[in-house]
């Protein structure tokens, strides 16, 4: 098997579909305005700046989830695909993956943010495939939990090498714009960063792996 893996968010997404789930509830009016923006602000900053805590984050967005029956909820996620990540869909991100999907290798998502909101967004790009953090279910009804390791730092080697348990991978690629991905970028044979931050740009050139510009209106390669 070759493998290719796919970060989402500011990689095949021109913007962090946790933070903006966020801003779409407050949007609908289906949270509290000002506590919800300032704890999901903060947590985001937590993320950018490398020192989030991914089980107090996840606990805090599943709030929602956990008041609400799974039919609402999928319908009120199919209004904010329509409504906010269609929009933000990179081209080159399409074209990315169309390739290793030509060449026969195995498309796989991989993400800190929770199944509930990234799996149908992998789907609408083609991949079907997804390591993410995973929100507890018990009797049909979201816990609150988070279920297991959150893919999130070194936790997505944890949660990508349980994946890998009975599989054989010949070559492997990685695309991500962060630099909490740098144990992802550096476990594969081929890193290839996306419209990075500031951190993982430096690292790059450093490590001298290729860096993309996949944001809307951005050139290919730099």
């Amino acid at each position: 098997m070759k493998l290719a893996l796919f970060d989402l968010d500011h990689t095949l997404l021109n913007t962090d579909s946790d933070h903006s789930w966020g801003e779409f509830l407050i949007h609908e009016g289906l949270v509290d305005e000002t506590r919800h923006r300032q704890i999901n602000d903060q947590f985001y900053n937590d993320y950018k700046a490398g020192c989030l805590d991914p089980i107090a984050y996840n606990q805090f967005v599943f709030e929602f989830l956990t008041q609400n029956d799974m039919a609402d909820l999928i319908q009120l996620h199919q209004k904010f695909m329509q409504q906010v990540i269609k929009p933000q869909m990179r081209p080159q991100a399409f074209v990315a993956i169309a390739e290793h999907r030509a060449a026969g290798h195995e498309l796989v998502g991989i993400t800190a943010t929770s199944d509930f909101i990234t799996a149908p967004i992998f789907a609408a790009f083609g991949i079907t495939e997804v390591i993410a953090t995973r929100a507890e279910i018990k009797n049909g009804q979201y816990t609150g939990q988070v279920a297991g390791v959150p893919c999130y730092q070194a936790g997505k080697i944890t949660r990508l090498e349980q994946w890998l348990a009975d599989r054989h991978i010949e070559e492997s690629w990685a695309y991500s714009d962060s630099i909490n991905d740098q144990f992802l970028l550096e476990y594969v044979d081929h890193a290839i960063v996306v419209s990075p931050d500031t951190a993982l740009a430096a690292l790059a050139q450093q490590r001298q792996w290729p860096i993309v510009d996949w944001s809307i209106g951005g050139s290919s390669e730099c």
